[in-house]
This record gives structure tokens, sequence and C-alpha cells, in this order.
């Protein structure tokens, strides 16, 4: 059973800076690739960030430069580095193992302007 847990969300006000976190279980964590997710009310959801196997990067836009995506394989787990976070990036963030349906419950993210 694959299972999907994130963490280290909160409230920050614009600026500040968040690091989350999501700890998987059930795969064989160094052989696939991860992402980040967030859904906004009202909006769809989308890709922050992904990371291969082999550490290469991909980001959204809106995020190139503030956040940074890393894993630990050691701890099963990928991170998400926010900086300079702004109000539009409120929302619901979800790690997700890229290629399969799984995802976790979710972490909320609050940027007060």
């Amino acid at each position: 059973q694959v299972q999907l847990v994130e963490s280290g969300g909160g409230l920050v006000q614009a600026g500040g800076s968040l690091r989350l976190s999501c700890a998987a279980s059930g795969i064989i964590f160094s052989f696939r690739p991860m992402g980040w997710y967030r859904q906004a009310p009202g909006n769809q959801r989308e890709m922050v960030a992904t990371i291969t196997t082999g550490g290469n990067t991909n980001y959204a836009d809106s995020v190139k430069g503030r956040f940074t995506i890393s894993r630990d394989n050691a701890r099963n787990s990928v991170y998400l580095q926010m900086s300079n976070l702004k109000p539009e990036d409120t929302a619901v963030y979800y790690c997700n193992v890229l290629g399969m349906s799984y995802w976790g419950q979710g972490t909320q993210v609050t940027v007060s302007s």
C-alpha cells in the first residue's frame, strides 16, 4: 500500500519561508520520480515542482527562483523549500509519485499579505 504523508504547512506572512516534507512508503522510493502539486480553492491542481531519480528538477514558472525541491532517498522523503512566499501561493500542497495516482492528504499553506 502506497502512502504519502505531507507536513510542514502553516500560516506565514508574505515574504516568509516554509519547508514542506513528504514521507513515502510502499514504494521503492529511489526508483521513482516525485513531484509537488498544489490546489487553491476553485482552481485545478497544478504542478509546482518535480524531481527525477537522478536529481534533475523542473519548476512551474510561477515558483522558479523561489522554491527548491529536493529528495533524501535514505529517508524516503521529498522536500519543498519555499521562500519569498506570496499570497497567490496559498493552496493545499500535495506530493505525488509521478506516473502513479497516489496522493496524500495534503498540507495547507496560507500566505497573508
